[in-house]
């Protein structure tokens, strides 16, 4: 399997499980068993359509790619014009960060200003194109990168830090090596302050059942998906025990994806899911991305990250 299998894998994997939660969306736990439909729509999804957690992804990869490295003004432009297409489904803290007038670097701390939570998923969601992209940067370029492109939308950094370690763990299977080994560097690279809580969530004894928070926190989310992919043997199995956990079940699906499909490469994401997956783009015309064009846009910025265009400016 080779570095490029892997980062398809990453990008390819996240909308697959993004789309195959999305009609399970708060729902109980167990309910993708217990209905046994895949990919057949549901909830006002289409069959195999994914959610503004792919749509933001695949935002972020195309303002790489089209400016060579991260222009975060570029990025919130993007965010905006889609919230304002009116997608199916947006985050309240997101929508509101991006249509409150502010400027793209005021909106989200001024939202966390005057709300003092702001530690939703919502930004470890689109994390797969970013992640990929920025891999070549190292543990230090990759994690200051998540950083930047998370406080667009999260004025709390415990979402920065969150999307961080999910881009080291990226970073790391992308490598060929074993995200779950590479668990305790990156916990050292998480910010002091927020480093005891992720330790618990990521570690090998936690399971979901002890979340003290709905998984559409940033916390239990990416310790779901960390849990599913260290107790089942394969990219499918991993993300129907995402879905299976219930609540938030496209975005844990999403982040699980995008950690097994960098673990065992885009040949492991079952066809069956990609023949109906879909993207749309609010805002963006009728732009549609099917199977074929996230394949594109993966290889793309795998191609052409750090090391090729400018590099992340160091965390703040």
């Amino acid at each position: 399997m080779t570095r490029l299998d892997r980062a398809v894998g990453a990008v390819l994997g996240s909308a697959a499980g993004d789309a195959l939660g999305a009609p399970y969306e708060f729902g109980p736990a167990g309910q993708l068993t217990a209905r046994g439909q895949e990919m057949r729509g549901g909830g006002g999804w289409e069959p195999g359509e994914a959610t503004d957690d792919t749509q933001m992804a695949v935002l972020v990869g195309e303002s790489l790619l089209e400016h060579g490295g991260l222009e975060l003004p570029d990025v919130f432009a993007r965010f905006q014009r889609w919230a304002a297409g009116r997608p199916k489904d947006i985050g309240l803290q997101t929508e509101d960060v991006l249509t409150n007038g502010e400027p793209w670097d005021l909106a989200a701390a001024l939202h966390f200003q005057v709300n003092a939570r702001a530690a939703g998923n919502g930004s470890l969601m689109r994390a797969s194109a970013s992640a990929v992209y920025f891999a070549p940067a190292g543990r230090a370029g990759t994690m200051a990168a998540a950083r930047r492109i998370a406080a667009l939308t999260h004025g709390d950094r415990a979402a920065w830090e969150g999307t961080a370690v999910l881009h080291e763990l990226v970073r790391v299977a992308l490598e060929g090596a074993d995200p779950l080994a590479a668990l305790p560097g990156a916990l050292e690279a998480v910010h002091p302050g927020h480093r005891e809580r992720y330790a618990r969530v990521l570690a090998p004894d936690w399971h979901p059942d002890l979340a003290t928070e709905f998984n559409g926190a940033v916390w239990p989310c990416l310790g779901s998906a960390v849990w599913a992919l260290r107790t089942t043997g394969g990219f499918a199995a991993a993300v129907r025990a995402a879905v299976d956990l219930g609540g938030d079940t496209d975005t844990v699906a999403a982040v699980t994806g995008i950690l097994a499909g960098a673990r065992y490469g885009q040949a492991a994401v079952p066809e069956a899911w990609t023949a109906s997956l879909h993207v749309p783009l609010p805002g963006f015309g009728d732009r549609v991305l099917d199977a074929a064009a996230l394949r594109d846009l993966a290889v793309r910025l795998a191609a052409q990250g750090p090391g090729r265009g400018p590099q992340p400016e160091q965390d703040r």
